[in-house]
């Protein structure tokens, strides 16, 4: 097989620890609890590995990465490596003087979450209360720092018909980009999917508000948005296909090829504890079974689309045909992706049960 490309991106999930407690967490269900977390040289020798392997962005996210106090040590680390640096946040841990020594630090830029344009069902969402009120605020202070923003709004049946109040919000805070972002049912998620599943009539509205929004607002705000998998024809590329384009470090030091990829228990994740980053990027197992085409059944196989879509998600492939293996139902060619969408049309037909909230008690 040839071997691998470098990676373009290094997600760094510094913690799982989080103020948020919410239902469609993507963290995997055994939460590492803070005094197994990689300490701040384990993840300075993280850094050094990936900018000597050609990973060119590196994210800091988790959890909420705020909660740990050496963030700016490892941003500034990140950019005397050479590292352009992205902070994927919740917000809700920052101030003025702490956005300004991650900006002294060398940060590049802020991916900012937002659970809904109103306070009420944003809170309800992410279980924090005060929480809607201080992100508009955090967002305020990236711009006034000049760093660059993108709002991150994770959209469901419970908030998808205010999408384009979502929308005009990322303009009135000044970001550049918009990330639509369907929850993805798995992990956690996928114990509040009948909550969050959206109807077909939702899904069709807001595409029809998303390309309204691209037309109006273009040169003003990129918006990113993709049908959700269980109303889609195609699967998406999940991180560019396993093992090609992204890699993924857990608080734990595990090394992956996607945040979720934890979900499957067929697969043994080295560390970077045990073995450098690059030789696990170019010859892991885990990494290995997954990658380029050779592993794909058919109808993948012969598909034309196998190097586009690389097969679709893996997780979502277990979660709903109890295979990794098999093709993602969110295709059409898949002999189950007629019952997935009859799944989601059931689901979003049912009055919405209440939230199992993404706490350490029980995770």
């Amino acid at each position: 097989m040839t071997a691998p490309e470098p990676p373009l991106a290094l997600l760094a999930e510094l913690t799982h620890r989080c103020p948020l407690q919410c239902p469609y967490c993507s963290n995997p269900l055994e939460l590492v609890q803070r005094s197994g977390e990689l300490t701040t040289d384990d993840w300075r020798r993280v850094i050094d590995q990936a900018a000597d392997m050609g990973v060119l962005q590196i994210h800091f996210s988790g959890g909420e990465p705020t909660a740990r106090p050496d963030l700016p040590d490892l941003v500034r680390h990140a950019a005397d490596a050479g590292l352009y640096s992205n902070l994927i946040t919740s917000g809700v841990l920052l101030n003025r003087d702490r956005l300004a020594t991650l900006d002294a630090a060398g940060l590049d830029h802020v991916q900012l979450s937002i659970q809904d344009s109103e306070t009420e069902t944003a809170e309800r969402i992410g279980g924090y209360k005060g929480g809607h009120r201080r992100k508009l605020e955090v967002a305020g202070l990236v711009r006034a720092a000049g760093l660059p923003l993108t709002v991150n709004a994770v959209v469901h049946r419970q908030n998808l018909d205010r999408l384009e109040a979502m929308i005009d919000l990322a303009v009135a805070l000044d970001a550049a980009r918009l990330e639509v972002a369907h929850v993805q049912y798995y992990g956690w998620a996928l114990k509040n999917r009948a909550a969050f599943m959206p109807t077909l009539e939702q899904i069709e509205r807001a595409t029809e508000t998303v390309d309204a929004a691209r037309a109006r607002l273009a040169g003003v705000l990129v918006i990113d948005y993709v049908v959700p998998d269980y109303y889609a024809r195609r699967p998406k590329a999940c991180m560019g296909g396993w093992g090609r384009r992204f890699l993924n470090v857990s608080p734990a030091g595990k090394v992956l090829p996607c945040h979720a990829a934890e979900s499957l228990p067929e697969l043994d994740f080295d560390s970077v504890l045990d073995r450098p980053l690059d030789e696990i990027w170019r010859q892991s197992a885990a990494f290995e079974r997954f990658r380029g085409t050779a592993w794909m059944p058919e109808p993948c196989r012969s598909c034309d689309q196998r190097e586009v879509d690389w097969g679709g998600c893996r997780c979502q492939a277990l979660a709903l045909t109890g295979d990794a293996g098999n093709t993602d139902p969110a295709c059409a060619l898949s002999p189950l992706h007629g019952q997935v969408f009859e799944l989601a049309r059931t689901e979003s037909a049912s009055a919405p049960p209440a939230f199992v909230y993404r706490r350490y008690g029980n995770a």
